[in-house]
């Protein structure tokens, strides 16, 4: 039987809470929580919950209770419940404690391991920490100078809603001539529903002096692969009562 999915306090790893699917997690202050931080600065009494998903299943969720500094989930603060995947990192409040999702179950191996295929670049190795420097994208970064490792996924073509709009009151101009102005139709909206559904996702380590270094994948399981592969490494070089 797989383990279950976890939550571990980041500061602490021998803290941590299993998720059971049938019950939700409440974190907060208040002693009747699943995961009670009652010393914890900036957490609400009730904060968050983390519950599995009603739609999909597997799928594990994390929601903001209303709590009053709020709830970060890699960086970006919630506004309603958002999908957690292996290694996420969620911050309570701005300054307030860091736990880190543990999906449990074993991963599959990194995409970036597969030999390159032909026309496309080649894959960036998988990070590695050797004598305390991370192999990076090419670069060697000290690990003690690495604040944060981040995966931030957007759209390839976020313009493409715009083309597809002024090819379509372009095409108002071809209305007498039918011919024309359905095929110009159909192919605007085949290229919008192409181009719009593609998406990139950047894993970026940031310094402490606040120079960053990205590298761009086409998978996003390959980039949160390695975005935990380097917070595995931060982990470790870490001194004893010093956290990234």
């Amino acid at each position: 039987m797989s383990p279950l999915p976890r939550l571990v306090l980041r500061d602490d790893p021998g803290r941590s809470v299993p998720l059971d699917p049938r019950t939700p997690l409440s974190i907060g202050r208040d002693p009747a929580s699943g995961l009670c931080l009652a010393e914890a600065r900036g957490v609400s009494r009730h904060h968050a919950l983390v519950r599995m998903s009603r739609t999909r299943a597997g799928q594990w969720l994390l929601c903001d209770t209303g709590s009053a500094n709020g709830t970060w989930l890699e960086g970006a603060r919630l506004k309603d419940c958002r999908p957690l995947s292996d290694g996420d990192e969620i911050r309570l409040g701005l300054n307030g404690p860091v736990l880190q999702f543990r999906a449990g179950s074993p991963s599959a191996p990194p995409a970036a391991l597969a030999p390159a295929t032909r026309g496309r670049p080649a894959p960036l190795p998988v990070p590695t920490a050797v004598a305390g420097q991370l192999d990076f994208a090419g670069r060697s970064l000290p690990l003690d100078r690495i604040r944060s490792a981040y995966v931030r996924s957007r759209r390839r073509h976020p313009q493409a809603f715009s083309w597809w709009l002024l090819l379509c009151l372009g095409g108002l101009l071809l209305l007498p001539f039918p011919w024309l102005f359905w095929p110009l139709q159909a192919g605007a909206l085949a290229g919008w529903i192409v181009l719009g559904s593609r998406w990139e996702h950047l894993l970026e380590v940031t310094l402490q002096d606040g120079l960053a270094y990205r590298h761009r994948f086409d998978s996003l399981a390959t980039a949160l692969a390695h975005r935990n592969g380097i917070r595995r490494a931060m982990a470790t070089a870490a001194p004893a009562g010093r956290r990234p």
